[in-house]
């Protein structure tokens, strides 16, 4: 009897698989006792809501009757959300790139029963396709090969296992500010200076990247790269938000699925870089985050698809005849050329990826033809929203709404972080441990990874400061506490997944930035503004040997180091400088605070006045009954002072 258990499963991902004809297991140790018993190889296939070739590949192959007999006859079939069990995901992307050479989503491995891969590959067509075999094809040769290859399956299983098992250690240097000038060289000569970022295509925002070229100060290739992502079709001109990432070089067209954890940091970096255009992204993207990704316990979803009605981008995109149908040919054609929409289309089947490559020129106008715009978008069929909420995605939202709260005064946004990190720790902390993802206010199984501690706990500091509530403080350090207990190495960098986590072939470790920061540079930046708040020593320690453990990456490939770049960044320079504002609220107060956040990778934190549960705050009174700013560096403090003119000075110092 055919059993598909995807049912009951909390990740959406997985319940939209639960309807196949496939006889799906979630990963549990059951599926493997499964395949041993009938001795069957298991069939894992991972992927995410929002990916656009692991839709085609379950229409194609897993919805289809002839395809899902076979593998229910020849396999155990296990499927996995990347984004529940990122540990799952990174040792077998690590095979698939061993084994091909690449990697990418819809992910396809075989294993033995010990979970071994001794095959990998990604999205396989229904038909023979380009030189690639059918998905069937693929199957039966594997069939052939565990029934009667018996030990070249072992042979190749066992040298994968090796290869996923080799020494983790990481080789100690030091980050300088040399090493950090030659980081700028190299970035110098992989950006593209005609459509900012780096590389060729696709291409991805590269924000960790622009946080430290930011706090470097190298202007150029973050002003430019910024202005261009803003301007092209990777942002969303009605609704706000980024998509996940361009398809070609100029940021023109985009693969339209908007994901969390790209809003959340774009969010932030815009937010502090300020001036017209980061004031309206960051006002823009927010909004989308609240309006759209908001679930009704208080997070923020993981995604939106890329899809509508079966159609990648329909929602998004607009022919100049739906401009006129909407907004009469007068403002149509005015629209048309503010928005960049031809006759031609610059997307598929005569539609435009909406841009705006210039400034309008009637501002008033634009808000008034992008408003009417909207409201008609609002009535297309809209894409699905995975609505899963992920410890690590929700941290970064946190931060970038605290941010972005506190750099253009809407109380609102922070009030929906407060909200935020309300639901992680009532929710997600279960016994004491922190959890992955949630769902409808109910906890997944899923223990938390080193990212989810990190991204947490930094989301728990820059509550610290946008609220001036110790709780919060207290919290982070808690998440920090058992992170460095339970997922540090010897050599002082950080695994992936805790000392006591499931034993899979291998214990992922992997200080490299991707989309999202890694856990390890998460955990460093967490670590220095724990250290900041606190005065604790062994926290800035513990963040010092771990970027000891990234020095090779950050030397060699910086567009893989970014946030890693951006703390080293700051302690090399001396920092984080450590501002307390205390004072009566009001304008005084409010400016110096400000103009402090204004400072890069600054830990700023208000009050009325002394306070003993946040120790940065111990002893700081106004100044004459005014608001007064203390600037300190390693808790040693200048003098305080009480007008912006004076901060800069102090600031500069």
């Amino acid at each position: 009897m055919m059993v598909n258990r995807l049912k009951d499963a909390t990740s959406p991902y997985l319940l939209q698989h639960a309807e196949n004809p496939v006889a799906w297991w979630e990963w549990e140790p059951a599926a493997f006792e499964e395949a041993r018993r009938r001795n069957v190889p298991v069939l894992l296939s991972v992927g995410y809501a929002a990916c656009h070739w692991c839709h085609v590949m379950a229409h194609e192959s897993f919805e289809d009757q002839d395809t899902a007999a076979y593998l229910n006859q020849h396999f155990v079939s296990v499927k996995v959300d990347r984004e529940e069990r990122p540990d799952v995901d990174a040792v077998y992307m690590d095979a698939t790139t061993s084994m091909t050479g690449q990697g990418g989503w819809p992910m396809t491995c075989v294993l033995d029963h010990d979970g071994n891969p001794f095959f990998a590959g990604t999205y396989f067509p229904d038909q023979p396709r380009h030189g690639q075999p059918s998905f069937m094809q693929v199957l039966q040769a594997l069939v052939d090969a565990w029934d009667n290859k018996a030990e070249d399956v072992q042979r190749v299983s066992a040298k994968l296992r090796e290869h996923l098992s080799r020494s983790s250690a990481m080789a100690v240097g030091t980050i300088t500010d040399e090493t950090l000038g030659r980081a700028v060289t190299l970035l110098e000569r992989e950006y593209d200076g005609v459509n900012g970022g780096f590389g060729t295509f696709p291409k991805f925002p590269p924000t960790m990247v622009l946080e430290f070229l930011r706090r470097r100060d190298a202007k150029p290739m973050l002003t430019r790269t910024l202005s261009l992502m803003a301007r092209g079709g990777i942002y969303d001109q009605l609704g706000g938000g980024f998509a996940r990432y361009s398809v070609d070089a100029a940021w023109r067209v985009p693969h339209f699925e908007k994901m969390l954890y790209d809003n959340a940091q774009l969010l932030g970096l815009y937010a502090r870089y300020g001036g017209p255009l980061g004031d309206r992204v960051a006002r823009e993207t927010a909004d989308f985050m609240l309006r759209e990704l908001l679930t009704p316990e208080g997070g923020l979803a993981s995604a939106l698809d890329a899809d509508s009605e079966g159609v990648e981008g329909k929602f998004y995109v607009w022919t100049t005849a739906e401009l006129d149908d909407t907004l009469g040919a007068e403002d149509g054609a005015w629209a048309a050329h503010a928005l960049s929409v031809t006759e031609a289309g610059t997307f598929e089947h005569g539609a435009s990826v909406l841009q705006r490559l210039e400034e309008p020129d009637d501002l008033a106008r634009h808000a008034r033809v992008r408003s009417r715009l909207l409201a008609a978008r609002d009535a297309r069929v809209r894409p699905a929203r995975d609505d899963k909420v992920v410890a690590a995605w929700n941290g970064l939202a946190i931060s970038g709404l605290c941010d972005a709260g506190l750099g253009l005064g809407e109380p609102a946004y922070v009030d929906a972080a407060v909200t935020a990190g309300e639901l992680l720790w009532r929710v997600h902390l279960v016994d004491g441990r922190l959890r992955r993802v949630s769902r409808a206010g109910v906890v997944g199984t899923p223990a938390g990874v080193l990212e989810d501690h990190g991204c947490v706990a930094s989301g728990f500091l820059s509550l610290a400061q946008a609220t001036g509530d110790a709780v919060w403080l207290s919290r982070a350090t808690v998440l920090l506490d058992q992170a460095v207990e339970r997922f540090r190495a010897d050599d002082g960098g950080f695994f992936d997944t805790a000392a006591d986590a499931e034993v899979l072939v291998a214990r992922p470790r992997d200080p490299s930035d991707n989309a999202s920061p890694s856990g390890l540079s998460s955990m460093v930046h967490g670590l220095v503004a724990a250290h900041a708040l606190t005065g604790e020593g062994r926290y800035r320690q513990v963040a010092e040997e771990a970027l000891a453990t990234v020095a090779a990456l950050a030397e060699q490939a910086p567009r893989f180091a970014g946030w890693s770049l951006s703390a080293a960044q700051t302690l090399v320079s001396g920092g984080p400088l450590e501002v307390a504002v205390v004072g009566p609220v009001g304008e005084a107060r409010t400016a110096l605070a400000a103009r402090a956040r204004r400072h890069p990778g600054a830990v700023v934190i208000e009050a009325d006045g002394p306070r003993d549960d946040v120790p940065l705050l111990s002893g700081r009174t106004p100044i004459d009954g005014r608001p007064a700013a203390y600037v300190c560096r390693g808790f040693v403090c200048e003098r305080p002072v009480t007008a912006v003119e004076e901060l800069d000075g102090a600031l500069s110092r």
